[in-house]
């Protein structure tokens, strides 16, 4: 198997070159390229001030960067915030794709400093990806994924709670409020799958100085599936509060709401533990701090009777 090749910032200069007009180049002897990120199948480079060139470095990651060019015009009209324009798109080795897009305004971080309005913006975003048409999205290669087992989340947790009790990093008595009866009540409900954006990270979520959420980046994961994992996500990246106040002005019920605070709630166990053994390449203080955030309480968790379908 050929080895994919390494993206350098000559490789990057020339490509960017032949790809604007002297116009928009942002530098008179040659576009300024700075490495923005790396990650599993993707390098991400700033060029200028004004675009953002994004490399495939392997094929799943340019078939999913290519489905993401197709869905951006899908998700732009029904999202309040920017999503990513490209302004070329093709191959820069073979078979591995690159898009240069436009940069948009906002910053992004661990831990996103999102004010009462940014709620709102985030709340619109969920409601958002809510409209758009299912079939249409399915249409363009984005996969329907099964909603993940609780139960079988709450087991592996568990597991996880009892270790990192060991290491003095948890008191797994807080994971005894998530009963199997309650795992089992929050299944998701028959004709709740939606568009998932599936990374509302802080690195995705493009924050204004006000708090402001301005843009959402990252859609090459996009699925058809469960709300609740955008919710899950929201509440590792904003805090639990943040994410169930944006779910529940969405128009989400206290099913939905609570099953993506469990998802995040286990999933931050298993992942610390993962790293604190040497599994994951995420820094253990970064993983201790989105454990934080997720199991921060919420008025929500007393609700012990919950009603049918309350999603719209």
């Amino acid at each position: 198997m050929t080895q994919a090749p390494t993206p350098t910032a000559e490789t990057v200069r020339r490509l960017v070159r032949s790809l604007l007009v002297e116009g928009d180049l942002p530098e008179a002897d040659g576009p300024d390229v700075t490495p923005a990120a790396e990650g599993p199948g993707h390098s991400t480079w700033w060029v200028g001030t004004r675009h953002v060139l994004r490399l495939a470095t392997d094929r799943d990651a340019s078939a999913r960067r290519r489905r993401e060019l197709r869905l951006r015009p899908l998700v732009r009209p029904h999202v309040q915030v920017a999503v990513p324009t490209s302004v070329a798109h093709g191959e820069w080795a073979a078979g591995l794709s690159y898009t240069l897009d436009t940069r948009l305004p906002g910053s992004t971080g661990e831990e996103p400093d999102v004010s009462a309005l940014g709620e709102a913006d985030l709340a619109a975003l969920l409601t958002g990806l809510r409209e758009v048409p299912v079939r249409q999205a399915e249409a363009i290669g984005v996969l329907r994924v099964p909603p993940r087992s609780l139960e079988a989340l709450r087991s592996a947790a568990a597991s996880a709670a009892d270790r990192l009790a060991e290491a003095d990093e948890f008191d797994p008595a807080r994971l005894a409020q998530l009963t199997a009866p309650a795992a089992r009540q929050l299944v998701t409900q028959p004709g709740a799958a939606v568009l998932v954006h599936h990374g509302l990270s802080g690195d995705h979520l493009l924050v204004s100085g006000d708090g402001r959420v301005r843009g959402v980046l990252g859609w090459a994961d996009a699925v058809i599936g469960d709300p609740a994992e955008d919710i899950a996500m929201l509440a590792i990246a904003v805090g639990a509060p943040a994410a169930v106040r944006a779910a529940t002005l969405a128009g989400y019920g206290a099913r939905p709401c609570l099953r993506g605070l469990w998802l995040a709630r286990c999933d931050t166990l298993t992942r610390l533990t993962e790293g604190l053994e040497g599994g994951k390449a995420t820094p253990p203080p970064v993983l201790r701090a989105r454990l934080r955030r997720a199991w921060e309480a919420i008025l929500l968790e007393r609700v012990t009777e919950l009603p049918g379908d309350e999603t719209p």
